[in-house]
């Protein structure tokens, strides 16, 4: 379609933002026969879910200080007066480095809807405990934690009582819905899982740390229900799609690729794509919306479906985005023998193994290693995502964090940071909303893994658009365009 016949159309459905909710609705839609314009007042695609070279990062931080940018804040970029980075474009670092769990309902949609081809999946590898040290005389280091059997057995970290609560615990979690499993947690659902562990498996501290990680919760509180339903997606992911991992990390900066390959699918067939192009104004008739762009163009549609940038009512996280001079190496080696190299690697240093300012820290901070592999850097550098509640002292909660993970390194000398990239995010509302001609999809998850909660959004939106006629079947499941060997893309 022409771009001067956008005010000539009557469009189906204008879609605002690219962020992974609308742009998996681009997808669904995709073969709709629907007019589907698409814009982004941003210049770059993927929204609260970006992914920026260093250069843009900068571009990103300067119009947070001068523009409200809905649930960011308080960004900031520091250099080390260092050497070692590279061109600006060799870097593509991810504002939102979600997990994919191998049994999550958005890589069995991606698959239905053959977007999977577009997009290289890594394998995300071990989880590891961060360990203060005991004395002055002694390193931090980090453990390993063991999920699986095998793991649980071969072990060395744990003793040999603690290996029969964990193998009890693994062997509980995988049949936990069955009805005499369930009358054993139902009546701590909604109190924090730690302390169903305490009273039903009577879990030491460290064990207890161990199995919180696993759910990447933020505040170390995560509920009992919602905690053994991630522990299970955790432990029924390993090996589906192969040894040794039970998630996965999309290659080039994580969600925002997903973003654009759902983009891509949504041009293919025939959506109009208009970036840096926002909503200048917008009047609603009986049964239809018209827009004034800020591109000048005015535009008239059935239905505007728009990402709700409002602060919800959750808490805040902190970000430390930190660019190090190391291929950090030994965090990034398979378990299992015919596992594929992991390109990232999971650290937590749980509530109490930081003192900052002399008083312990409260709340975990979760390190997300990402190795060259990701694409997200230059070979011989990693790029670190460290993640915690925000709080007044967050930043150097983070700080701390970072160098005390450095320190435990197997290294001769601590890895040199090269970059940092700091800022905040709030949580957004949690719902959508429909009034009258103009849905809002709920804000993005602050989730460490990706939620799946979100995606029946995207799915009532793509009702909403083809109405009920169409055969809820038919959501996402796609026919190849063209004959395609699956071993091109193995």
């Amino acid at each position: 379609m022409a771009m001067g016949s956008i005010a000539d159309t009557l469009w189906d459905v204008v879609i605002c933002g690219t962020g992974l909710q609308q742009s998996l609705l681009a997808l669904s839609l995709s073969r709709s026969g629907k007019n589907i314009l698409h814009i982004d007042p941003n210049d770059y695609y993927g929204g609260a879910e970006a992914a920026f070279s260093l250069q843009e990062a900068e571009s990103w931080v300067d119009r947070l200080a001068t523009e409200d940018k809905g649930l960011f804040r308080s960004a900031s970029i520091t250099k080390p007066d260092v050497t070692g980075l590279s061109f600006p474009r060799a870097y593509s670092l991810a504002l939102a480095p979600q997990l994919i769990h191998a049994r999550s309902e958005l890589l069995s949609q991606l698959v239905s809807s053959r977007a999977y081809r577009q997009v290289e999946f890594l394998a995300v590898g071990s989880f590891y405990i961060f360990k203060a040290p005991l004395g002055p005389d002694q390193q931090p280091s980090l453990v390993r934690i063991p999920s699986t059997r095998e793991d649980v057995f071969s072990t060395t970290a744990i003793s040999a009582k603690a290996k029969r609560g964990l193998m009890k615990f693994l062997k509980f979690v995988l049949d936990y819905h069955s009805p005499e499993q369930r009358d054993a947690w139902k009546p701590f659902a909604d109190k924090p899982l730690v302390d169903f562990l305490q009273e039903h498996f009577k879990m030491d501290a460290e064990l207890k740390t161990y199995i919180i990680t696993l759910t990447l919760s933020l505040d170390g509180r995560i509920s009992t229900e919602d905690g053994l339903a991630i522990i299970q997606r955790h432990l029924t992911s390993m090996g589906h799609f192969g040894p040794g991992f039970a998630a996965l990390y999309p290659k080039w900066g994580g969600i925002s690729e997903i973003a654009q390959v759902a983009c891509r699918a949504g041009a293919v067939g025939g959506a109009v794509y208009m970036l840096d192009t926002g909503i200048k104004s917008m009047a609603t008739a009986a049964d239809e919306i018209e827009l004034e762009l800020s591109s000048g163009d005015k535009v008239k549609t059935k239905l505007l479906v728009r990402g709700d940038e409002k602060v919800g009512d959750g808490p805040s996280i902190s970000r430390l985005v930190a660019v190090v001079g190391s291929s950090l190496k030994s965090l990034f080696e398979s378990t299992i023998e015919g596992a594929p190299t992991p390109c990232v690697a999971v650290v937590a240093l749980p509530a109490g193994s930081l003192t900052v300012s002399g008083e312990a820290t409260t709340s975990p901070v979760y390190v997300f290693a990402h190795s060259s592999g990701t694409g997200e850097c230059p070979n011989g550098q990693s790029v670190l995502y460290l993640t915690t509640m925000a709080t007044s002292n967050a930043r150097e909660v983070l700080n701390s964090a970072l160098g005390s993970f450095l320190s435990a390194m197997e290294q001769d000398q601590a890895p040199q940071c090269l970059y940092q990239l700091y800022y905040e995010q709030a949580a957004g509302v949690k719902q959508s909303r429909l009034d009258e001609l103009t849905l809002d999809l709920p804000g993005p998850s602050l989730s460490l893994s990706m939620d799946d909660s979100m995606l029946k959004h995207v799915r009532e939106a793509w009702q909403k658009v083809v109405g009920e006629t169409v055969d809820d079947a038919e959501y996402m499941v796609f026919t190849d365009r063209e004959p395609v060997d699956d071993d091109d893309y193995e």
